[in-house]
């Protein structure tokens, strides 16, 4: 049987509405105000009333444009609402995600919104120890944030109680069907009851995504933002074209010429950020690294270090471009293109959040122009280039620490005469 949808797309500013005008509880309306949040951006404004009204919800959203608020707060509200004694490992609301980083930042916004409910909230998730994890599960959760993995591995031990649930929410559902989880999501709805909430949010909208979508909510409202433009208008572009083997001397450059801006760089491979990371160190700039071979407490003090600004530099690969809310990035620098198009909207989308301007630098060889063809498709328009005169690309090297400046000028001049010489050849042919 189809399911009818109501589409609302939304593509104007925020209309003149404050969080203190809405119907929620003070209690929320307080750790809002601390927060310094003052008005709703689009997608709170048009999820928040639907998800209060008790409406299944698919909403297709930028990265950077306050999802996870959009739900948390009317969420903490109804829970709060309706307080109730829970039975061990009982919970309340499940929200599902695709990594550990997400479930820890997620978990940590319901807990800074609902501080002053009465309210229970658990990140759940592989890399650490379970023992913790379960002594609260057995107290009873209101809100469980989780990664499928850790989650039915508790399910299983019988550590999770899923007959109760009033919510369900799925987060970053495109990455979760990207990394193989649409059997987890589907595994799911065996232990929930079957009347529910479903709240549904994904930065991309595709046939896949709508056939999961429409699988798992009972005649949602779909709210769609922006459809046209998958990056946020806050976001500047600018490509730059670099040799691969000289990308290391222009990030150089951008740190040492903007040392107070905090700077997040995506390479392609957990090696090559290292390698990134030990050039760096040879020419005096701290920086830290991020990829899939770290244990996760060595992550959250990396997530940590750069978030706090104590250390402004962080190399890392694509596991931070999903999801991930890094405070006041002033820079995005792709040292190296993406494999897949999409996933550039989604590294640029960790600066120009909310209403915070930002920078995107992208370093493109001559092998990864390609790519950038494929990325200018997707994105809808050309990225403007930064032109680089032989001069300026001279200086750059030569402004490294790296080597003695006098060498790379020799080597530089040499390489320029060679050239001449070629080309006087050819003309006398």
């Amino acid at each position: 049987m189809p399911v009818a949808i109501k589409v609302v797309i939304f593509d104007a500013d925020t209309a003149d509405m404050k969080f203190q005008d809405y119907n929620i509880a003070e209690d929320i309306k307080r750790s809002l105000a601390e927060a310094g949040f003052k008005r709703p951006t689009d997608i709170q404004f048009k999820a928040i009333p639907s998800i209060l009204k008790g409406d299944d919800v698919m909403a297709i959203a930028q990265t950077g444009t306050g999802k996870t608020a959009a739900f948390a707060i009317p969420v903490l509200h109804k829970l709060q609402q309706n307080l109730n004694k829970k039975n061990k490992g009982e919970i309340r609301c499940l929200v599902m995600v695709p990594t550990r980083e997400l479930a820890i930042q997620i978990a940590d916004v319901f807990k800074q919104i609902g501080k002053y409910t009465r309210l229970s909230i658990l990140g759940l998730y592989g890399g650490v120890e379970q023992d913790a994890q379960i002594n609260k599960l057995e107290r009873g959760v209101d809100i469980l944030i989780a990664t499928p993995g850790r989650m039915f591995d508790l399910i299983n031990q019988e550590h999770i109680d899923l007959s109760r649930v009033e919510m369900l929410i799925l987060d970053e559902a495109d990455h979760m069907l990207d990394l193989g989880f649409i059997k987890d999501i589907y595994g799911i709805l065996k232990f929930i009851p079957k009347h529910h909430q479903t709240l549904f949010f994904s930065a991309t909208i595709d046939k896949e995504i709508k056939d999961l979508a429409y699988s798992i909510v009972n005649n949602p409202i779909r709210i769609q933002i922006s459809p046209k433009d998958p990056v946020s208008k806050n976001v500047n572009h600018a490509v730059a074209y670099v040799e691969m083997d000289d990308k290391r001397f222009f990030l150089e450059r951008l740190v040492k010429e903007f040392p107070e801006s905090k700077i997040l760089v995506f390479v392609r491979t957990k090696v090559r950020a290292e390698r990134v990371q030990a050039a760096m160190e040879r020419v005096g700039i701290k920086s830290i690294t991020m990829h899939g071979g770290k244990e996760q407490a060595d992550r959250l003090q990396v997530m940590k270090e750069f978030k706090t600004g104590e250390v402004k530099l962080l190399i890392t690969t694509d596991v931070n471009a999903r999801g991930i809310d890094i405070p006041d990035v002033d820079y995005v620098v792709n040292y190296d293109l993406p494999d897949v198009a999409e996933n550039y909207v989604h590294r640029v989308g960790r600066t120009g959040r909310g209403v915070k301007k930002g920078q995107a630098v992208s370093f493109c060889s001559k092998e990864e122009k390609p790519m950038l063809d494929e990325i200018e498709q997707y994105v809808g328009k050309p990225i403007q280039e930064m032109k680089i005169d032989k001069n300026d690309y001279r200086e750059t090297i030569a402004f490294s620490e790296e080597v003695p400046n006098d060498n790379w000028q020799l080597l530089l001049e040499q390489e320029e005469k060679a050239q001449q010489q070629q080309q006087k050849k050819k003309k006398r042919k």
